[in-house]
């Protein structure tokens, strides 16, 4: 494959990767395979022989930005260049597998998770697919028509069918059907490589293009998830979960460390799972709580656990943070909490998703926690991890959430004080368990209770922003900022939620500033600490905080 493309003018291909940090591991896979093979990459769509479209399905308005980028990426090619080969990869193509190269066939080619370490391959078949139809007539497909039937397409499909296949989990089956699928042949038909449930996952020897910037970068942990979720189809489209061994990740870490990075972000759809597949003869039916315990307790000395991974992590040389994301509230022992506190390097900041926190809706979202255990659980992070800071989500106006669920939420944000916090209004997805649930609420309750909710997060997050004031903090520094950082602040992330609104008091910030981010600050999703001074991008700062804004801080070097 890596004479493929040595030619003398190398083929040139452009990327567009959507959705989450996890999305964005699998893009940098992909362009490091890509230029293992030859190829030049070009932000300049317009240059490239192919581009490719890597997506995200994980609610419908994600799923509608896909769907946007892939027809505008094919109205240019067919506008400027109609020899560009268009290719979508990533959650859209692995939840559609077969039903997107029969509504898209302007489309040159589908690939799926697992096929993102060999996409050089399918680049080369998809621009010589295209090239036999250069004189083929365009088109007239539309965002609508492709939206609409892709909702039909959840509606209609076979719920009982995937609680059979549910059923598989804990037993040896699950997670092995590798079939592939491909359409009818026909000249015109796309290039077609995507496996029914995945089940690759990236090691070190793996190429790899990073798109962070240098001082910080995504490590993937593991992949896939083993949660019932009622709301959520990520298992579907991305598999049981899969560990990488940690000897692997370790290696990759040291790596980065050498590069340069100084920010480690462990990541995975569940991390607190990470290790657990590994243990022989293992069974995948121990998210609760207590068989989750169990399990870890059963497990042999040497076994690895996310605890091992960390305090390996911890132990490697360097100035470094290790950030954990995407922790799962039934899957927290004291093991955890004590490493965490042990491990200078693991930095005083947990992602956990709790979704909600009335009894009959973490039931309904088949969370497998209960009330109590969450509120139990929080107490015992705070007092074992001194200065923590917690982020979590929740989820508004799901099926059947009453005004009283709903308040009980409201009181236990206001109660709770979570120092960073995001809001989802519920997004129907068909095809889950939710979506076919009684009790749908209307969007326009739904947005009502979100806008409640940030507004009760709101004065919390101000009074967390004046707590540190007057403090030090270690930062790590981003770069200049702009002046349209100053003036508007806004976060968004499809796996968080609308984090916060334009910050009214940001247009209030005048002069030169560098942006860093503390502990308390992961990339794209949280807030920022705003420097009055000049400081090396890249490196670890000390900085005093002398003000505030509703969600970011400003500070001076010390």
């Amino acid at each position: 494959m890596t004479k493929k493309f040595s030619s003398s003018k190398p083929l040139r291909v452009g990327l567009i990767s959507l959705g989450c940090a996890k999305n964005l591991v699998d893009a940098e896979i992909m362009l490091g395979s890509l230029m293992k093979s030859g190829v030049e990459i070009t932000n300049d769509a317009a240059q490239a022989d192919a581009v490719i479209v890597n997506t995200c399905s994980f609610i419908d308005s994600a799923q509608e930005e896909s769907v946007d980028t892939i027809l505008e990426s094919v109205e240019l090619r067919d506008a400027n260049q109609r020899g560009q080969a268009v290719i979508v990869s990533g959650c859209l193509s692995q939840r559609f597998h077969e039903e997107l190269p029969k509504l898209m066939p302007e489309v040159d080619a589908f690939m799926g998770i697992d096929q993102v370490a060999q996409v050089g391959d399918i680049v080369g078949k998809a621009i010589a697919s295209r090239a036999g139809k250069v004189g083929s007539q365009k088109s007239e497909v539309t965002k609508g028509k492709v939206v609409s039937r892709l909702n039909e397409l959840e509606k209609s499909r076979d719920l009982s069918g995937h609680e059979k296949e549910e059923s598989l989990r804990g037993t040896d089956r699950f997670g092995k059907t590798k079939s592939v699928l491909l359409p009818k042949a026909s000249s015109l038909a796309p290039v077609f490589d995507v496996t029914q449930r995945p089940v690759f996952i990236p090691d070190f020897a793996t190429p790899r293009f990073r798109l962070t910037p240098r001082h910080f970068a995504y490590l993937k942990i593991a992949e896939g998830c083993n949660h019932p979720c009622s709301f959520c189809i990520i298992p579907r489209m991305r598999g049981s979960h899969r560990s990488r061994t940690q000897k692997d990740i370790v290696a990759e870490a040291r790596a980065l460390i050498a590069d340069g990075v100084k920010e480690i972000n462990l990541i995975s759809q569940d991390s607190t799972y990470y290790g657990l597949d590994l243990r022989p003869n293992h069974s995948r039916a121990i998210s609760s709580p207590e068989k989750f315990s169990a399990a870890a307790k059963s497990l042999a000395a040497d076994a690895t656990t996310i605890c091992t991974l960390l305090r390996e992590l911890n132990s490697l040389k360097g100035d470094f943070w290790i950030r954990l994301l995407y922790t799962h509230p039934a899957h927290w022992t004291d093991e955890l909490i004590q490493t965490i506190a042990n491990c200078q390097k693991v930095a005083r900041y947990i992602d956990i998703p709790l979704q909600h926190i009335h009894e009959n809706m973490l039931e309904r979202m088949r969370r497998e926690t209960s009330q109590q255990y969450i509120v139990d659980l929080i107490k015992r992070i705070r007092a074992g991890i001194p200065g923590i800071v917690l982020r979590t989500t929740f989820i508004v106006g799901f099926p059947g959430e009453t005004e009283a669920s709903f308040q009980t939420l409201l009181d236990f944000i206001r109660e709770t004080k979570f120092e960073r916090l995001g809001v989802f209004a519920y997004s129907k997805e068909d095809g889950t368990r939710a979506g076919a649930m009684s009790g749908q609420i209307s969007d326009k309750l739904k947005q009502k209770r979100r806008e409640l909710a940030m507004a009760a997060q709101h004065k919390v997050a101000v009074a967390v922003s004046e707590s540190f004031v007057g403090s030090e903090l270690k930062v790590l520094v981003e770069g200049e900022a702009n002046a349209k950082q100053l003036q508007n602040a806004n976060v968004s992330s499809w796996e968080h939620g609308l984090i916060r609104e334009t910050d009214k008091h940001t247009s209030q910030m005048k002069g030169h500033y560098f942006v860093g981010r503390g502990e308390a600050d992961a990339p794209d999703i949280d807030g920022r600490v705003y420097i009055r001074g000049k400081l090396p991008v890249g490196e670890f700062a000390r900085v005093k905080v002398i003000g505030h804004t509703d969600y970011d801080l400003i500070a001076t070097p010390v």
